[in-house]
């Protein structure tokens, strides 16, 4: 078992937090991979006792795809070093994904302070989930929570492409993608300690976020996706078209040549947008299968006897 830790300049609480996961997972080992932090955040872990690694490439999702590349375990778990989320939930968090063989549990979180998790940050999280849910059919009840344990089948067979705080969102929609079976546990959400700052960006992150969903979108949904786009145009055309029909009909002339040019070429360009769609999705679908391969090559979390 291995619990991973990304940090950066979280030296006000990072002994707490090792202190804690110790505890809780006495038989784990800790990792804290430090993203450039420029205080003394890994002198204080390697201190701790925890395994101290450094990821140059600024940002969460590069920190994460080092750690799953890196660390060779049968459980991960993921959290945060700035001592928010319960340490305590972790074995209930970790017998929950043996028993029931699931590939992540994710720790939703509840929070009793006010500071510990910003009104817009909700908004944000329920908005964000609802747009999820929306367009993947299913989501999770915190989409954006960082604390998270994961099987190896997960972790080997997860493609990481995100930079920043939009891997969670990444996270999700590989679970839902492939269909893997999941499972939540409510966790306690506290305050960052003083002395730690949050990292997160509202409107920065947010709006990449929500170009990570696009993409996202996009990639796995392509039908749907240029299939919309090409309804959008073929809807257009049809506006434009009806009124040339109707004097087509009446006088059997066609007035408007430029317009009917248009509308002809907009209803091209939606048989075009139709055909790109049903083409990517053989890609995508290749793609799936792939990564469920890479998938089904590790077995699943089985409890020791």
């Amino acid at each position: 078992m291995a619990v991973v830790l990304p940090c950066y300049n979280e030296e006000a609480a990072i002994t707490q937090t090792i202190a804690g996961f110790r505890a809780s997972l006495p038989g784990a080992t800790i990792y804290v991979y430090d993203n450039n932090s420029r205080d003394r955040t890994a002198e204080l872990a390697r201190a701790a006792g925890a395994v101290v690694r450094t990821e140059r490439q600024q940002g969460k999702g590069n920190v994460v795809r080092r750690m799953f590349a890196d660390v060779d375990a049968d459980v991960y778990v993921m959290a945060d070093g700035d001592l928010t989320y319960d340490p305590k939930a972790a074995p209930e968090m970790v017998r929950m994904l043996v028993d029931e063989q699931y590939d992540m549990v994710v720790g939703t979180r509840q929070h009793e302070v006010a500071e510990a998790y910003r009104g817009g940050h909700v908004l944000g999280n329920r908005l964000f989930t609802g747009l999820l849910s929306s367009l993947f059919g299913r989501s999770f009840t915190d989409i954006f929570s960082g604390y998270r344990v994961f099987s190896r089948r997960f972790v080997k067979s997860f493609p990481v492409l995100s930079a920043g705080f939009e891997i969670e969102t990444e996270m999700s929609v590989h679970a839902l993608e492939l269909r893997m079976p999941v499972g939540e546990v409510e966790t306690a959400y506290g305050a960052r300690p003083e002395g730690s700052a949050s990292k997160l960006s509202t409107y920065r992150d947010g709006w990449r976020i929500l170009k990570t969903i696009g993409t996202l979108y996009r990639v796995e949904r392509p039908v749907l996706f240029y299939g919309s786009i090409g309804a959008l145009f073929w809807l257009t055309a049809i506006i434009l078209a009806i009124p040339l029909v109707i004097t087509y009909l009446d006088t059997g002339l066609v007035p408007r040549f430029p317009t009917a040019i248009l509308a002809t070429g907009l209803s091209i360009i939606g048989v075009l947008c139709f055909f790109a769609g049903l083409i990517l999705d053989t890609v995508t679908r290749g793609r799936r299968e792939v990564r469920r391969l890479a998938y089904l090559a590790h077995p699943a979390p089985v409890a020791e006897k």
